[in-house]
């Protein structure tokens, strides 16, 4: 596989998408080998709690210790290699008993017992030999109470991997007056039969919402604006949906900043800061939490999409936040989750759940949009009406300082240019 052959700065080869090889390949250089997101330290808040994941092909176990640390460990018996854990999610105790054997384990993964260890007298198999003990993820760490792993040792720390996208949690919870988010445990999961790649060119790219959302987005513009004529004002959900129907002009008006190793910035396009008494009262316990220069410096950011390359889709201001987990080169787990400011009024949770439901949620118009799209991308790429993909759009265009591309107009393909520089990268490092 020659990785230069099929990226060009201007368009890629349809095999990058469809490709089981490549995606193989990715597997193996991205994502067991860079910093994956596992998930909140809320979802495991109790001593032996635990939250089941995946990092590329491996099946992972993210468990809160008895010290209050969290560890993630290889969801396998290092005896037969039965998984430990078969539910998704629980609360295993003080320690992980394989139901195959018995053999049991620490929170950590040291191996605790051996039953009827007689039988394993004058092998490799006993307690004092490191393989007798689950295997631990390389690398743990966390920003903000998000928690990633890495498998392996090579690589920056945390917080240089994530670079500038770490905006998208701090600006999470710089929203909350005690400066915490926790998890909503109803996460949204959606198989997506398409490429990841797919997913994560479509979040920032401002060209498809005028086309692809336009049904949703004019039907619900022409009840804002009837409601808006009858009461004086129209509830802001449907300014959630009206605003995808905003014309190209309006799009192209809108930056996106695209950061090495494939992170970027949409910034804000939709107004969230109306001047009802709920959005008052919330900006108030924020100025007496942080000061008013702070609260303001917290509240004007311009962000709507941060992307986490490869695999993270935040949209901080409304508390929502999408994690893939590839599963073939055509089939692609969409985590969605969404987060409480802690301390906030509950009619800010309110609002930035009807986002979460209308737009991001399985039964949505809009994400309905966009899977269809990401379907129809696959199958198009698997037929012989052409090899390459293009990335053309205001190539040339855009500016770039210091390793940072800056686009010159909204619509710029230039985050799929920077997404496959950092891919291209990946794969030959």
């Amino acid at each position: 596989m020659n990785v230069q052959q099929l990226v060009e700065p201007d368009r890629v080869h349809k095999s990058v998408y469809t490709d089981q090889a490549i995606f193989d390949a990715e597997m193996e250089r991205i994502w067991e080998r860079t910093w994956v997101y596992c998930g909140h330290e809320s979802q495991v808040p109790a001593p032996g709690d635990y939250y089941a994941v995946t990092i590329g092909r491996q099946p992972m176990i993210m468990v809160r210790q008895g010290d209050g640390s969290i560890k993630v460990i290889h969801n396998r018996c290092p005896h037969r290699g039965v998984q430990l854990v078969g539910n998704l999610k629980g609360n295993t105790g003080n320690a992980f008993v394989c139901s195959y054997h018995a053999w049991s384990f620490h929170l950590d993964g040291k191996v605790r017992a051996i039953p009827l260890a007689k039988g394993y007298e004058n092998t490799r198999m006993t307690r004092d030999n490191p393989d007798c003990s689950v295997k631990p993820a390389v690398r743990v760490d966390s920003y903000r109470g998000f928690v990633f792993a890495s498998l392996s040792d090579e690589g920056p720390p945390l917080a240089d991997f994530l670079g500038e996208a770490r905006i998208a949690f701090d600006d999470m919870c710089d929203r909350s007056p005690v400066g915490e988010v926790e998890v909503v445990p109803i996460c949204h999961r959606v198989i997506q039969h398409s490429n990841w790649k797919f997913f994560m060119e479509n979040q920032l790219d401002s060209l498809h919402p005028s086309v692809t959302h336009q049904s949703t987005g004019i039907s619900a513009g022409r009840v804002e604006k009837r409601l808006k004529a009858e009461q004086g004002a129209a509830p802001l959900y449907y300014h959630y949906l009206s605003t995808f129907a905003s014309s190209f002009e309006q799009w192209d008006a809108v930056q996106t900043i695209n950061f090495p190793r494939g992170h970027g910035i949409l910034k804000a396009y939709m107004g969230l800061r109306p001047r009802d008494p709920d959005t008052l009262e919330h900006e108030a316990q924020l100025v007496k939490a942080y000061g008013a220069e702070k609260a303001e410096e917290y509240l004007s950011r311009s962000i709507h999409h941060v992307l986490v390359y490869p695999y993270l889709s935040v949209q901080s201001p409304l508390q929502q936040l999408r994690c893939l987990r590839p599963i073939s080169p055509d089939k692609t787990l969409s985590e969605i989750w969404h987060f409480r400011l802690k301390g906030a009024p509950e009619a800010i949770y309110r609002r930035s759940l009807w986002y979460y439901n209308l737009v991001n949620s399985p039964a949505t118009m809009i994400n309905a949009d966009d899977l269809e799209n990401w379907t129809k991308g696959q199958w198009g790429l698997q037929s012989n009406g052409g090899d390459w993909v293009s990335f053309h759009r205001w190539y040339g265009d855009d500016r770039e300082e210091k390793g940072v591309t800056y686009s010159n107009h909204g619509t710029s393909e230039a985050v799929m240019r920077n997404q496959f520089r950092a891919w291209t990268q990946y794969l030959t490092a």
